[in-house]
């Protein structure tokens, strides 16, 4: 193949790879995906564009975004910064996304160089066109996750190192050491697996003529190393030692070897046995549901390998060969393979069945490589054959038709598996943009918005695309529901908002059905009361209330439920008490300086029928004035319905269900 015309070709396949992971970024992945990792580099993106490596919020415990580290009255990303440096250079050229297609796009220009480099052009190009063709590619390529571009980082190495190997250039020397020095800053282990045949490689060449390549090896190990002591010198500046990632001070057992691992609540003791069970699951995942053709694809790179071998393999082929054992053994050191499958008793369970084995991201390599010289070796098998028993336009007929039904074939099963993975983030996709619709738009004036907590307290984890900027400053800031009178003095002169949704945190399996932006307002005076009006349906058979405080509680049944009963609760100083003509309630409850005042009126309607209303209103009392804030409002059909995942949502209430609250204090009303 002439060399313009193999340029002109790989240009084609790497723009075809960044149109199509464009459409997939902005189209599949419009909210971000269900790896919440996304926003967390997002997030250090936005702070090392604003030329911070630390964030500090205005309220402690209200502001932490997902795996951010805790350091006193500062916090940072448990992640390095290079990838989220990569992304930041999309947001200058006017977006974030406008990263993942030129991330793209370079891992297979890439791909196609460095087959080049060992093998031949064609080689090169049909290794590029597999990658593109590999569902792991694509879905990886379109989100902000750090395991493509640091795979563009130990491309580009690949491609320094064989082409300085064969030129003996030390500029491309050195282009490789800078390459593997911040693929080493952004995923250091990542990074080992990927170069360890390389190294090996190196030590055979200075063994064997070590006056000729000790200077350009020289000039690789000195850039790598200095990539390496920016990863040390950065783990100092943030965790405070060199030899401390920023992922071991958020997690000391969140790392590589055997034993107990742990992270947060999730824990386990990581066997020898457990790790080669999981990996197994995980290559076997790779193999059958991952690359381009599944296992009719592994069965062609079988077949490239055993051709390569036949045929003698060099040893700069050796070197992508290699990458087979180091990059599947190492993954076995890593017990993130096994977080990755979720329960491993359930086939599509866990981040693999939406993501894929991304820890094996650098697999596409090799695999595609001897997949590309196995395919070449079929056709050219082929058409020998049909030429030496064919006349010769009875050999071309026969030889694209089985070329055409060997594609469709492969394209087939590659096409299955897509749409698979496909489909499961497209049902996430969906229930993100029904449930994200009241935020759409954002409050029009400067606002605070206070999340749920449905996985702990942790901003952007599940809500991530809604972050904060570094300085919490922006138009829409972003809180906790946990301090929330902290939150409002930091915020005085902004409007307050609160996410609700309704029914539990799956968007998987298209939960929450439904979602509200309640209008929140802040009052206080000597004394707050609660004015609440609760919808009864005529079948009820009666209705009761319950008052509780952190210090008491105590139900009293209505006299005379109507279709519309009213509900009223009085706070002042250190006391809490319902009241109205339908309830005989003459007792007072104590609150404490800092409660939640939670009124429960449960709706009795028979076996089945039956629903709560649930009120919790946030108050603070100091030096005698009472401050509270508009209610978060429920309507649960069970008990344990309740607590989050049950907001009231007035368009998709039943009819005869309703609640309308009323804030007053002594010095005024305030309405929500």
């Amino acid at each position: 193949m002439k060399r313009r015309t193999w340029r002109a070709a790989v240009a084609v396949v790497a723009l075809t790879g960044a149109v199509v992971v464009w459409l997939l970024a902005t189209r599949a992945f419009p909210f971000l995906s269900l790896n919440h990792d996304e926003g967390v580099y997002l997030q250090q993106a936005a702070m090392l564009l604003d030329g911070q490596l630390f964030v500090r919020p205005p309220v402690e415990d209200a502001f932490r975004p997902w795996f951010f580290v805790e350091d006193g009255d500062r916090l940072y990303p448990k992640y390095a910064p290079v990838p989220a440096a990569i992304f930041a250079l999309g947001e200058l050229a006017g977006g974030y996304r406008l990263a993942l297609p030129g991330i793209a796009a370079a891992i297979l220009a890439l791909v196609a160089l460095v087959v080049r480099e060992t093998f031949d052009r064609r080689t090169g190009l049909v290794a590029a066109v597999i990658v593109l063709c590999s569902p792991l590619f694509l879905i990886e390529s379109a989100v902000f996750l750090p395991y493509a571009p640091t795979t563009m980082l130990n491309l580009a190495f690949a491609y320094g190192y064989l082409r300085a190997d064969r030129t003996d250039d030390r500029r491309w020397a050195a282009v490789a050491g800078a390459a593997i020095g911040l693929a080493f800053f952004s995923r250091p282990y990542t990074a080992v697996l990927f170069a360890a045949p390389f190294i090996v490689h190196a030590c055979w060449t200075l063994y064997r003529d070590p006056r000729r390549t000790l200077p350009r090896q020289t000039a690789t190990a000195t850039f790598g190393l200095a990539g390496v002591a920016l990863a040390l010198a950065y783990n100092a500046t943030v965790t405070g030692s060199a030899l401390v990632f920023p992922y071991e001070a958020f997690a000391p057992l969140d790392g590589l070897g055997f034993g107990h691992r742990r992270l947060l609540a999730h824990d386990v003791e990581y066997t020898v046995g457990l790790a080669l069970r999981s990996n197994a699951l995980v290559l076997s995942t790779f193999i059958t549901d991952w690359i381009a053709g599944g296992l009719v694809g592994a069965a062609v790179a079988a077949v490239g390998f055993a051709v390569a071998v036949r045929r003698g393999l060099s040893p700069r082929q050796g070197i992508l060969a290699g990458q087979f054992a180091t990059i599947a053994v190492g993954n076995v050191y890593f017990w993130g393979n096994y977080n990755l499958l979720g329960d491993l008793e359930r086939a599509g369970d866990g981040l693999i069945a939406t993501h894929g084995p991304y820890y094996h991201f650098d697999l596409l390599v090799p695999f595609a490589v001897f997949a590309a010289v196995g395919a070449l070796a079929l056709a050219d098998a082929a058409r020998r054959t049909a030429d030496r028993k064919l006349s010769p336009g009875a050999a071309r007929a026969t030889l694209v038709a089985a070329l055409l039904v060997s594609a469709l074939a492969v394209g087939g099963v590659t096409a299955t598996n897509f749409d698979e993975k496909l489909d499961r983030n497209m049902a996430a996709t969906d229930t993100y943009e029904r449930v994200y619709e009241p935020l759409e738009d954002r409050p029009a004036e400067p606002a605070v918005v206070f999340l749920p907590t449905p996985y702990g307290d942790w901003l952007a984890h599940p809500f991530q695309a809604f972050r904060n900027g570094p300085d919490f400053d922006d138009r829409t800031v972003y809180a906790l529901d946990e301090r929330p009178f902290a939150v409002v003095d930091a915020y005085p002169d902004r409007a307050l908002y609160r996410f609700a949704y309704r029914g539990a945190w799956a968007p998987h399996a298209g939960s929450p059905q439904a979602s509200r932006l309640q209008r929140v307002e802040h009052v206080a005076g000597s004394a707050v009361e609660l004015n609440a009006t609760v919808g009864v349906p005529a079948a009820a058979d009666g209705v009761a209330a319950t008052v509780t405080t952190d210090e008491a509680s105590a139900t009293y049944v209505a006299r005379n439920a109507s279709s519309e009963t009213p509900v009223r609760l009085t706070v002042t100083d250190g006391v809490a008490r319902l009241h109205g003509a339908n309830w005989a309630a003459n007792e007072s409850l104590p609150v404490d300086d800092r409660d939640e005042v939670v009124v429960t009126v449960f709706v009795d309607r028979g076996p089945g029928g039956s629903f709560s209303y649930r009120l919790e209103l946030p108050t603070r009392t100091e030096d005698g004035t009472v401050r509270a804030l508009t209610p978060r409002v429920e309507r649960c059909s069970g008990i344990r319905d309740c607590g989050g995942a049950a907001a009231y949502v007035p368009d998709r209430a039943p009819s005869g269900v309703s609640i309308r609250t009323e804030l007053a204090t002594v010095n005024g009303t305030e309405r929500s």
